[in-house]
């Protein structure tokens, strides 16, 4: 088994006035030749956006791009013609595939939209972008692990690449394993809320452990913990 540790301290970040993001590997600004991606985990961001504020249209390509509210909506619309609403409990995804454009904004005034942008790089390329948005039950993750992202799951959201993501709500001194869906996968454990213990290393709040060379992960909540899985192909990346 292998790990690496990202603590939440130690990612990069960037503060706009309208957007504080958090950026657990090199993005926009931020660079650290060490965290560039976990396998085809590319991109982990950990956004609070300002009411009425957002992000303007933008182009995007070749990546699978998932979008969770932890807290607060995100306005979502793009040229598939898709425009669409997605609340705390709603998971998005968007397959960039050949191109596209959207755009992002928090449609209430009055209060933060708190979201994680998550990129992972696509097992085909230039397919027909595609969406996808789906609403879950919390209690379907108490103590369990409720996949949400899956190339081969109805009930998830699909996404073009041997990928998985699971969220799991952990009441204090319970234990779970994950178990990964293929063979030379890893799996990137964020921690959202609380604090847990991952392979017997110590996770707070938004800190992040990547795990490979392994087929089960043991995971034990030292503290009420709300917990993210990523499971990924562990590819590499030209530096």
């Amino acid at each position: 088994m292998k790990t690496v540790l990202h603590k939440a301290e130690t990612r990069g970040s960037a503060n706009f006035g309208w957007l504080d993001s958090k950026h657990t590997f090199s993005f926009g600004r931020y660079y650290n030749p060490d965290r560039v991606n976990f396998g085809a985990l590319r991109v982990l961001n950990d956004d609070v956006v300002k009411g009425g504020a957002g992000f303007g249209t933008h182009p995007h390509d070749n990546m699978e791009i998932v979008s969770i509210p932890l807290r607060g909506d995100l306005k979502h619309e793009d040229s598939t013609g898709r425009g669409e609403i997605i609340e705390t409990g709603d998971v998005q995804i968007m397959s960039a595939g050949s191109g596209l454009q959207h755009s992002e904004f928090n449609p209430n005034p009055d209060k933060e939209v708190n979201f994680l942008q998550i990129w992972v790089l696509p097992k085909e390329r230039n397919i027909t972008p595609r969406y996808d948005q789906k609403t879950f039950d919390i209690a379907g993750r108490d103590n369990a692990i409720q996949t949400v992202v899956s190339p081969t799951d109805d009930q998830a959201v699909w996404i073009n690449q041997d990928a998985y993501f699971s969220l799991s709500d952990l009441s204090s001194g319970s234990s779970i394993y994950y178990q990964m869906n293929h063979t030379g996968n890893g799996v990137y454990v964020f921690v959202l809320e609380g604090e847990a213990e991952v392979t017997d290393t110590t996770l707070s709040k938004r800190d992040g452990l990547g795990v490979w060379e392994t087929d089960q992960v043991s995971i034990s909540a030292s503290t009420d913990a709300k917990l993210l899985f990523i499971e990924v192909p562990m590819l590499e990346l030209a530096r």
